[in-house]
């Protein structure tokens, strides 16, 4: 396997990083058991004057510090009171800017992500950002991590996008929702929901900065 990326990766533009991270391999390591896939689908958290952040407006707390950590490092955190979510910190530090994985293409430790999801049905093992938390082992223990180290890691592209990736606003938010801040390989059958009709391999991102 190549070595892990490094931080002067995730040090730019989180829109740049968002796209550089599809085909990207994220990687978990726990005790002797390794899981890994193939990050298919991003969302791009763009700083304290997006509205969808967790930094929006400078707003630090307990929860969202590690956002605003070194570029390269884990942000993990809890919602609905059951599920991780797991991000990529960009920019520089002091920045509260994240990239969030949404989903990833299974590559490797399949039986244990099998185990841990309680199915057998590869489509579902990391089609979303719960869902490969779980599979992969990510929690709360995680957070704050750098993105090179022997637990967790973000290897280079495995394989590469086919193409342009489709770009469509981000899912499930009440603010910015029409930010088109959502990055999915074009036709992946591991991405967290089916393209809309026609796709959406138009590029509007300018208008979310």
């Amino acid at each position: 396997m190549a070595p892990p990326l490094p931080r002067s990766f995730f040090a730019r533009d989180t829109v740049r990083v968002a796209r550089a991270l599809l085909g990207c391999v994220l990687e978990t390591r726990y005790r002797r058991t390794v899981t890994a896939g193939r990050i298919v689908e991003v969302e791009a958290y763009v700083g304290p004057h997006d509205p969808a952040a967790h930094g929006y407006r400078n707003r630090r707390s307990e929860r969202n510090a590690s956002m605003f950590g070194r570029p390269g490092t884990a942000y993990v955190y809890f919602i609905y009171g059951m599920h991780w979510c797991f991000n990529v910190v960009t920019e520089r530090e002091g920045v509260p800017a994240a990239v969030l994985i949404r989903a990833l293409e299974p590559i490797a430790g399949l039986a244990a992500m099998c185990r841990r999801r309680r199915t057998r049905d590869r489509r579902l093992l990391c089609s979303g950002p719960a869902r490969l938390c779980q599979a992969l082992g990510i929690a709360g223990g995680m957070d704050g991590l750098p993105l090179d180290g022997p637990r967790l890691c973000i290897r280079p592209p495995v394989g590469g996008p086919s193409g342009p990736p489709t770009v469509t606003p981000r899912i499930g938010i009440r603010h910015a929702s029409d930010w088109p801040l959502r990055f999915a390989e074009t036709g992946s059958p591991w991405t967290s929901r089916p393209e809309p009709r026609g796709g959406s391999g138009r590029d509007r991102t300018r208008t979310a900065r």
